[in-house]
């Protein structure tokens, strides 16, 4: 059984085999073996890339039901940025805690503000002298997972502070519990997330133990109701109770992150083939101008995520144009140094982040270098073509994939082609020499 919790799931019945997912996935845990495709637990990320490209809807996410929140007494919503961008005719962000308190929730708290306080905290960070360059954003569990998955030399880059989702639990929780006179294990927070990577994040913490979130639900979930609530005008914007600023309601778009830490030296890139390709970069030393790098999975940003369900590039201009109506107040002015310090003992990460372990080749240090040539003299004979026609994404990953022994030679339709030909020439020889 896998140590590891995955959201990204697979419903081999609607499976075909395409290859679409194949071709796209960034840490190669992909296969398609005997006409279906499979998910290699120890290499999936939770990106969502697969979810978004397959045609068949095969790929899948796990995350919260809304009945979730009966679980508990007390319930408190923590609605990402990005949900803002979903709804048309949206005026003022402040509808959406509204409407979310009338779906059921005893409390609203956004996401956006506790970006404001990571922001200010991330800017504490930058101007310590140890800081490493590039600081690396810790608020895509996917790019993070990534680097522990392909990228351990740049785990020590990450910022140790907490996600914004983690953060807004924790100060959430703290508020309702002493405003209310309530024990903590009868309040539930919950996120409501636009991917498939916050719900691992829950299940699966990065650089912490527990996670202070008890479920993520996602945009999907909640869209129909509270799409009804907004259209009927139902609910009534409280601005009274909604402290963000723009600064953090524009995390939900691409570079909103880097415009909020301040930072003028600082690369923001979507997509998680653009963000391998900078990494790679930033590996080898050629980005040393660049002091913080912001890294987010999805196109556009969070509001390109594969739970959302209005168009990226609508939602991101929805953003921008409510954001515009919001204070202007930098995140330093707006976190007063008192809301800092309340939360000093769990802001940050208390837990080392360490690579992630893929597949080793063997338990045996020998044994494994033995198959580490196997490999290597297998890749030399293969065409190279990266074609994907044999079930694996690469010619490299099929030589691993043959010494392993999830994979023949034959799997490689090239080699196939060769190997009939040779059987086709020999036959017309046999032939011939019968006849002779």
């Amino acid at each position: 059984m896998s140590k590891y919790f995955h959201s990204v799931t697979l419903d081999v019945s609607k499976c075909v085999g395409c290859t679409s997912c194949l071709k796209r996935c960034p840490t190669e845990a992909i296969r398609i073996r005997k006409g279906r495709a499979r998910i290699i637990d120890e290499r999936c990320i939770d990106c969502g890339e697969c979810i978004r490209v397959c045609p068949y809807h095969a790929k899948g996410a796990v995350t919260s039901p809304l009945s979730i929140i009966n679980r508990f007494r007390y319930k408190i919503a923590l609605p990402a940025p990005a949900l803002y961008g979903q709804f048309k005719d949206l005026n003022a962000a402040a509808l959406i805690p509204a409407a979310l308190r009338m779906m059921g929730f005893d409390h609203v708290s956004e996401v956006a503000h506790g970006a404001d306080i990571v922001s200010r905290a991330v800017m504490e960070r930058l101007e310590k002298p140890d800081c490493p360059t590039p600081l690396i954003s810790s608020s895509c569990p996917a790019v993070v997972r990534l680097i522990q998955t392909r990228f351990p030399e740049l785990i020590g880059n990450i910022v140790d502070v907490k996600s914004p989702m983690e953060v807004t639990a924790i100060q959430a929780r703290r508020a309702f519990c002493e405003a209310q006179g309530v024990p903590e294990d009868e309040v539930g927070c919950f996120f409501i997330t636009p991917c498939a990577a916050k719900m691992t994040a829950i299940r699966n913490p990065l650089g912490h133990e527990t996670s202070a979130v008890n479920g993520a639900i996602s945009f999907l979930e909640v869209y129909g109701v509270l799409s009804d609530l907004l259209r009927k005008n139902t609910a009534k914007p409280d601005f009274a109770h909604f402290p963000a600023t723009s600064f953090g309601v524009n995390w939900a778009r691409i570079g909103g992150e880097a415009i909020s830490v301040g930072v003028n030296e600082a690369l923001a890139v979507d997509g998680i083939d653009n963000v391998i390709r900078v990494l790679e970069e930033i590996e080898n030393g050629r980005l040393p101008e660049v002091k913080y790098f912001e890294g987010l999975a999805c196109l556009g940003g969070c509001v390109g995520g594969p739970l959302t369900f209005e168009n990226m590039f609508i939602a991101r201009n929805r953003i921008r144009l409510l954001a515009q109506m919001l204070p202007k107040t930098r995140p330093e002015r707006k976190i007063p140094d008192e809301e800092l310090e309340a939360l000093r003992d769990q802001l940050y990460l208390d837990r080392p982040l360490k690579p992630l372990e893929t597949v080793r080749l063997d338990e045996d240090f020998k044994t494994a270098m033995d198959k580490l040539s196997r490999i290597e003299k297998l890749r030399k004979e293969l065409p190279g073509l990266d074609c994907g026609s044999c079930g694996s994404p690469t010619c490299q990953a099929l030589a691993e994939d043959i010494v392993q022994g999830y994979a023949t030679e034959l799997n490689c339709i090239h080699l196939l082609k060769e190997r009939l030909r040779i059987m086709a020439s020999q036959m017309v020889e046999m032939s011939e020499a019968t006849r002779e």
